[in-house]
């Protein structure tokens, strides 16, 4: 086991690997693995879209802690509990629709108290802005027709005026029509025109099928 070039992060070949912040305790049945004296969870490209883009080898400080976060599209808490392992004393807000869903984050945050699960919907930030204050860094993975638009609005209401982000494009969310590289082009030229800058592009495959990775900043 060695390290990885973004702080935290662990890997052996190709597998990576997060610090567990709940010795013992697996999230989503992954492996444990020990190592110079600490316990390791690996990090299942396959089921997390984040891990997926760390395999294309995007910047070093993609993955530097920030003061504060805001993820979009929690589910069941797979990609953010690695965060949560890698950021110890960043507060991360979980945005979550689904109820179902939600009763899931709430045990995961029982144990990981850096994780704050809000149920809302993250197309109406104006809902939780106030609980979730100016963050650092915004996440999202959400399945929603105008994503980019979504991750726009959580910007304008929570994201610090240096933040950074990072959209996970889900291609055919957007449209069934348009082809691949279209709906990418304007999701990038809608990002630039609101200000961001793109740090890295990633398409998923093969771990997730017309997915696109957009990390960006302020």
């Amino acid at each position: 086991m060695e390290p990885a070039r973004w702080p935290g992060v662990a890997r052996d070949g190709r597998e990576l690997f997060t610090p567990n912040a709940v010795p013992g305790v697996r999230v989503y049945g992954e492996e444990l693995r020990a190592s110079g004296g600490r316990e390791y969870r690996r990090w299942d490209p396959f089921r997390s879209k984040l891990a997926a883009f760390l395999l294309r080898d995007p910047p070093a400080d993609t993955l530097a802690e920030p003061r504060a976060a805001l993820y979009l599209g929690g589910a069941h808490g797979t990609t953010v509990s690695h965060l949560s392992d890698l950021w110890p004393t960043c507060p991360i807000v979980v945005i979550e629709k689904s109820p179902a869903t939600f009763v899931a984050l709430l045990g995961l945050a029982r144990r990981r108290t850096n994780l704050l699960p809000i149920l809302a919907d993250a197309q109406l930030p104006e809902r939780y802005r106030a609980d979730v204050g100016e963050v650092g860094f915004l996440y999202q993975d959400v399945a929603q027709r105008d994503q980019v638009g979504i991750f726009l609005e959580n910007a304008d209401a929570c994201l610090a005026d240096e933040g950074r982000g990072i959209l996970m494009l889900k291609i055919r969310s957007v449209t069934q029509r348009s082809p691949a590289g279209a709906i990418v082009r304007e999701a990038r030229e809608r990002l630039g025109r609101a200000g961001f800058r793109l740090v890295a592009e990633e398409p998923l495959a093969p771990f997730a099928r017309e997915h696109v990775a957009l990390a960006v900043r302020r």
